[in-house]
């Protein structure tokens, strides 16, 4: 159903491909927008139970987007060191295909903790609780993986 890897010496091994979505802090959400064509938004997210999740408002493009076809795509750019005098970059990214939906209960409040505690891990427990329990205006969508990826320039697989 997924295509392999052409250059399969490029794989990043499985615990790799989940450090690098546990480290970045953006990656870049793809799906098919309004009359075909591709809608691709750069979103913050957290890489958590083997998901991804991020959240959006209620409303707009890209929930509207998802509502008519949840297949999605997502990458993270982990590295992209530029080395001009080998006409290349050094690289290191991920790419996820799966399904989107919005999330519910318990799983949406485990969810957007672990959001909060991403890019506010340094605040007050309290006021970490606070922000997840007051938080409504908000959906917090998860991406269900159906198949992950993750490649870095041949340079860092030869090490």
């Amino acid at each position: 159903m997924f295509r392999e890897m052409r250059r399969s010496k490029q794989l990043l091994p499985a615990d790799e491909t989940a450090a690098v979505m546990n480290r970045c802090t953006n990656g870049v959400l793809a799906c098919l927008g309004d009359e075909g064509y591709p809608y691709a938004v750069p979103l913050s997210y957290v890489f958590h139970e083997n998901k991804i999740y991020f959240h959006s408002a209620k409303t707009g493009h890209k929930l509207d987007a998802i509502s008519r076809n949840p297949k999605v795509s997502f990458t993270v750019v982990d590295e992209d060191t530029i080395v001009s005098q080998e006409y290349t970059s050094y690289f290191r990214s991920v790419i996820a295909f799966g399904s989107a939906r919005i999330t519910e209960g318990d799983e949406r409040q485990r969810a957007f903790a672990a959001l909060v505690e991403k890019y506010s891990g340094d605040q007050p427990e309290a006021d970490k609780h606070k922000e997840v329990a007051a938080c409504g205006q908000a959906h917090v969508i998860a991406i269900d993986i159906d198949h992950i990826t993750g490649k870095q320039a041949k340079e860092y697989a030869e090490r």
